[in-house]
Parts: structure tokens; C-alpha cells; sequence
């Protein structure tokens, strides 16, 4: 996800869109630990989307 795709999200939406980031990640996190998860790089991924989304709503919060 780029930010261009997030900066375009409203509020709410950047809000929802991090639960499920968060939500991916417990689970990738889940299948790394008992050696299901084929794509380790997909952790990092989803840390890095996180990171976007986080910053793309202090974004918003300070542009008030």
C-alpha cells in the first residue's frame, strides 16, 4: 500500500484499515511462530503499512 492510497482515505477509514493491519500482523506473527508462514517477508510488509497508516493520521490530526 502506498501513501498516496492512504492520504486519499478519510479518518475513519485510515482507523479501520490499521485494526486490520494490526489483525494480519497477530496472525502472521501466530504462523511464524509455529513455522507455518512461507513468506517471512510479509511480517515486515505489514510493519511498514502499519508505520504508513500511523503517520498518514498524525497527518490528518495535525492538519486541523
Amino acid at each position: 500500500m502506498k501513501a498516496t492510497e492512504i492520504r486519499e482515505m478519510t479518518v475513519d477509514e485510515m482507523n479501520q484499515k490499521l485494526v486490520s493491519l494490526k489483525e494480519e500482523l497477530f496472525a502472521l506473527r501466530f504462523q511464524l511462530a509455529v513455522n507455518q508462514l512461507d513468506n517471512t517477508a510479509k511480517v515486515k510488509a505489514v510493519k511498514k503499512d502499519i508505520a504508513r497508516v500511523k503517520t498518514c493520521l498524525r497527518e490528518a490530526e495535525n492538519a486541523k
